[in-house]
């Protein structure tokens, strides 16, 4: 698959995983986000960063038990929970959260 942003292809695979890493930019994230009906606010974007620093740090993008504890630790009790989490990502926090971030699925999610 492919996503037009500012007169580039991006390449994707067959899931809006992208294919170069390199690729990624707000700008991906916010035109993914709208082919999926969501307009990205504050909240979205501290979880969107919070997962890429994660990934930077551990290689890995975190799945969803790996993610609620990451925001509890880093946003605090009252958003480190998967209700919240799923108010902001309804198609999975891990899996949704990760393709905004420019980041491959995380390991463990279907």
């Amino acid at each position: 698959m492919q996503v037009e942003i500012n007169g580039n292809t991006i390449e994707t695979d067959e899931q809006g995983y992208l294919v170069n890493l390199d690729d990624w930019s707000e700008e991906l994230a916010t035109a993914l986000a709208e082919k999926d009906g969501l307009k990205l606010t504050d909240a979205h974007w501290d979880v969107i960063n919070m997962i890429r620093k994660s990934y930077q740090e551990n290689g890995t993008a975190p799945a969803m038990r790996a993610l609620i504890k990451l925001a509890k630790a880093e946003l605090g009790k009252d958003k480190g929970n998967s209700k919240y989490l799923y108010e902001l990502f309804p198609y999975g926090p891990g899996k949704q959260g990760s393709r905004y971030a420019g980041l491959p699925k995380p390991t463990g999610c279907v």
